[in-house]
C-alpha cells in the first residue's frame, strides 16, 4: 500500500478557496488512481472527486462539479484538491485515497486512506 498524508485544510468564509494536498510515499504513485472523500460531523464519509493514475478519468461528486479540480503529480508524487468558491456545506474534514484499480465513487474501492485535513467554511 501507498502512505498517504493530507495538508491545506484550514478555516475560510465562503467564496474563498483552498487547496488540499496528498504527498504519496512508500510505493510507486504513479500507478495509483486516486480520490478525495470528505465526512461532515454526523454524516458518513461521502465521494468527492476521483482520477485515474494519468488523469484521463476523473469524477466528480454533482455538490463539487465545477467548483473542485482534483490533480495528480506523477513527478512529485503529489495529489491534489483545488477547492473554489467553497461553501458553508462544504466544512468537512477530507481524505485522500488510492487504489490500483480504475478510480471509483465507493469508499470500498480504495486499500490506501490518508489521516484526513480539516476545511471549516463560514458564511
Amino acid at each position: 500500500q501507498v502512505h498517504l498524508v493530507e495538508s491545506g485544510g484550514g478555516s475560510v468564509q465562503a467564496g474563498e478557496s483552498l487547496r488540499l494536498s496528498c504527498a504519496a510515499s512508500g510505493r510507486v504513485f504513479i500507478s495509483y488512481s486516486m480520490a478525495w472523500f470528505r465526512q461532515a460531523p454526523g454524516k458518513e464519509r461521502e465521494f468527492v472527486a476521483a482520477c485515474s493514475w494519468s488523469a484521463a478519468t476523473i469524477y466528480y461528486a454533482d455538490s463539487v462539479k465545477g467548483r473542485f479540480t482534483i490533480t495528480k503529480d506523477n513527478v512529485e508524487n503529489m495529489g491534489y484538491l483545488q477547492m473554489n468558491d467553497l461553501k458553508p456545506e462544504d466544512t468537512a474534514t477530507y481524505y485522500c485515497a488510492a487504489t490500483l484499480d480504475a478510480p471509483k465513487r465507493t469508499e470500498g474501492g480504495y486499500a490506501s486512506w490518508g489521516q484526513g485535513t480539516r476545511v471549516t467554511v463560514s458564511s
